[in-house]
């Protein structure tokens, strides 16, 4: 008896363009899920202390550039 037919791509690029071949739509923030909860909990601590300092900054300015 014969061996069989392993693979073949026939058809397949048809079926494909058929709908359109579309690039997965982008989403604004990679999801976090899976990484690190040690890092992810500095990562909070960073963004919330960031905050922390743009917020004087910004009052900073005003007081320079206040009427």
């Amino acid at each position: 008896m014969a061996k069989s037919k392993n693979h073949t791509s026939h058809n397949q690029s048809r079926k494909a363009h058929r709908n359109g071949i579309r690039k997965p739509k982008a989403e604004r923030y990679e999801s976090l899920k899976g990484v690190d909860t040690k890092f992810l909990r500095n990562m909070r601590f960073a963004k919330k202390h960031n905050k922390k300092g743009l917020k004087a900054a910004r009052k900073a300015a005003a007081v320079v550039t206040g009427p």
